[in-house]
């Protein structure tokens, strides 16, 4: 089985992710097409490279995975190929890569430049057809990374800065909110591994999560810990932490936005 991945920004709205599914199929018909998510925000990087490092783990080897959250369509932005732990990933190098590349060895990468593989004409608007729906297909049906284009050093590609999270006291941990999900969930950056550090061994201590003047003590293993309509604290699937409310939406019920801090505080019981 030959496996594409689609993560875009494209909605369902329009035809746009029939039609690239369609050019992917006339290139191999074999393919199995699977959908991450169509519902990124629109230009949105930062979501998507979440998505994509949250994702692409759960598939098998030789999975092709395919990005396109692409502000620079039909600018002179480079398209990427990357070969990773078996997986292969075709994105704009816009910094939609920059998660999955973080952690562990590249095996190759390239510059997608061979424009025998694109449909002619290419599209100013619409590269996720005419360039990343027949190069994936190809890719899938075993074609090599240097059939599309020379090799790069992948040190180089253009990468998100996300916020970094500071250890701003001996016993606080200072973030910020990175997204929300379509729940209304506030994802941040301050990861389960960054709080196991601040707590270590220390006993008589309890966790408080401070946002804005909200305070929200101790971390939940799910939301249904606290009273339908309550805020509450808990470690996500990716395992960032997340500050949501039971049964509701917390980005509306907090009027927070992305970037705005986060405080984990380890304080006396």
């Amino acid at each position: 089985m030959q496996i594409v991945t689609l993560l875009t920004d494209f909605g369902l709205e329009d035809e746009y992710v029939g039609v690239m599914k369609g050019a992917i199929l006339s290139v191999n018909p074999s393919a199995k097409i699977v959908d991450i998510s169509h519902a990124v925000n629109p230009q949105e990087i930062v979501q998507a490279a979440l998505m994509l490092e949250a994702a692409w783990p759960y598939f098998p080897p030789c999975t092709v995975h395919v990005a396109v959250v692409d502000p620079g369509v039909g600018s002179r932005r480079s398209i990427v190929a990357v070969r990773k732990s078996g997986h292969i990933f075709l994105a704009p190098d816009n910094g939609v890569l920059t998660l999955v590349l973080s952690k562990g060895d590249i095996d190759e990468a390239v510059r997608v430049e061979n424009t025998r593989f694109f449909l002619k004409p290419v599209s100013g608007t619409f590269h996720g057809r005419d360039v990343f729906a027949p190069v994936s297909g190809r890719l899938a049906s075993g074609r090599r990374l240097q059939d599309f284009g020379p090799p790069i050093d992948y040190r180089r590609l253009n990468s998100i800065s996300l916020p970094e999270v500071k250890q701003t006291r001996k016993e606080e941990l200072s973030g910020s909110i990175l997204t929300a999900d379509r729940f209304g969930n506030l994802i941040t950056n301050i990861r389960l591994s960054d709080i196991e550090k601040l707590k270590g061994n220390r006993e008589g201590k309890v966790l408080e999560i401070r946002l804005g003047k909200e305070r929200i003590v101790g971390i939940g293993r799910c939301y249904s810990e606290v009273t339908s309509g309550e805020p509450v604290a808990v470690i996500g699937s990716r395992l960032y932490l997340e500050i949501a409310i039971n049964c509701g939406n917390a980005l509306k019920h907090f009027g927070v936005k992305k970037g705005d801090p986060v405080q984990v505080v380890l304080r006396n019981v």
